[in-house]
Formats: structure tokens, sequence, C-alpha cells
């Protein structure tokens, strides 16, 4: 996996979301850098890593990681959420903190869990995969757009970085889809020993701010932060989600 490190101070490990690349945080990175040494991972199939496959499942990507990283504050924006939400429950001792940006433990809408996306919603993105993955893609841009406070200047952002490392493997795509539709980690949530983070957007169409906010209510030292966005608060928002982390991160044990 690709790996690239920015700035000095304690450890901050920066998971992406689906079809993304770890090139989609600036400016959210060039801030964190003035006070972390920033660890900004393409995740397999994506962006410079696209030619690594071997660790496409949530569990064996945050095991892989911990192994190649220092321990570290982990902060993850959507699928990378989920990794970073993994990676603190199952690889603790690499962990000091979990910022989770725009991330569920179940993306999933089900009968007990209506904070989620309709499984419908899922099913046609990997329909669309397999007939034609720049448009699936492109849907899948403006639904994160979406409740932004300029959707227009979001998704011009979202789409001008998409691709400029490259297009994620359909492999990689597919992988991640299905992590997004079958991994709950919801009864876990109580069995997290690091403190967390969770960054919602008040408009966010994947998901729910009521889903981020159960979260942290579940989490043993969890803390909830709402931005006006929609899932992607980085961007329009930057400064503002910098100094929520850092905020937390002053807060987080030695």
């Amino acid at each position: 996996m690709h790996i690239e490190t920015l700035g000095n101070g304690p450890d901050l490990v920066l998971l992406h979301g689906w079809a993304m690349h770890g090139g989609i945080f600036a400016p959210l990175s060039e801030q964190l850098a003035k006070t972390f040494r920033v660890h900004l991972v393409d995740l397999p199939g994506h962006g410079y890593s696209r030619g690594d496959l071997e660790y496409l499942e949530p569990a064996q990507c945050a095991a892989a990681l911990a192994q190649r990283l220092p321990r570290a504050l982990w902060a993850g924006w959507s699928l990378g959420g989920l990794i970073a939400l993994q990676a603190a429950l199952d690889n603790a001792d690499h962990v000091r903190g979990l910022a989770m940006i725009t991330s569920s433990p179940r993306f999933v809408a089900a009968p007990d869990w209506p904070r989620g996306v309709k499984r419908e919603v899922f099913e046609q993105f990997d329909a669309g995969l397999r007939s034609d993955y720049r448009a699936t893609i492109e849907r899948f841009l403006a639904l994160e757009a979406l409740g932004s406070e300029r959707t227009q200047a979001c998704l011009h952002e979202l789409r001008a970085h998409v691709f400029e490392r490259g297009e994620p493997a359909i492999a990689a795509l597919e992988a991640g889809l299905r992590a997004l539709e079958t991994t709950d980690l919801r009864a876990r949530l109580k069995q997290l020993t690091v403190p967390s983070l969770w960054l919602a957007g008040r408009r966010d169409r994947l998901v729910p701010q009521a889903a981020m906010r159960w979260s942290a209510q579940q989490s043993p030292q969890g803390r909830f932060v709402e931005f006006p966005s929609g899932h992607a608060p980085f961007i329009g928002h930057a400064d503002e989600v910098a100094a929520a982390i850092v905020a937390f991160a002053q807060g987080l044990p030695a």
C-alpha cells in the first residue's frame, strides 16, 4: 500500500473513502500536518496502490496497516472509517484514538437500524460497476455532494480529484461495496477501549447524523461533533474538521 507522510508531531493515520485516494483530503491534510505527522494511505486497489489487491477486506487491511505504521490516532472517512474502526477494535495497541468522519458501524438500513441507506442503493451501484463503472462512480460522487452548503462546488472538487492518481481497480471497488453492504460493527462499539470522535454532516445523505450521534453514545469514550455539510465535511470545512481533530487529540492519553 502506498503511504505518504506529511508534517511532524504525533502520528495520525488518514484513510479515504470508496473510489478515492489519499489526495482527496487536501487541504485537510495540509492543516493537520501543522500539528501531526500525517500518514496518508491509498487503500488497496485505489490511487497509487492500484496494483495492490492483497488486503481488500477491512479487518485484513486494518491489520496490515497496523503492522506498517507507528501507534497513532486513526481517522477515516466513510469506507476508511470502517477500516479505522476495525483497527481500533482488533489492533487496539496500535491505535491511540479514533476519529470517524461521516462513517457508521453499519451503512445499510435494516428493521432495527433506520439510520442507514436502503440496500437497493448499494445493489444498484454494484450492478452499475459491471455495466459502466465510471458512471457509477459519478452517481456516488453526486450522492456524497448532496446536502453540502455548495453542492455543485463540492461535486466539482470530488470530480477533480477522483482519478488524479489513476483509476481504481474494479475488484477493489466491488470489495469496497461489499464491505459497505455487509459490515455491521454496532454490537462491538461498547468494546472500544480508546476515545472516539464522531464527526457528522448535518445533511449527509449516506450516513445520517443520527447514526453518528447514536454511535458516539454507544462508545465508552465517544464524542459527537456536527458540521453544516453533506458527506464530505472536509470539503468546505477543512479548518473546522482539522480543529476538531486537534482538540480531540489534545485530550488523548500520552
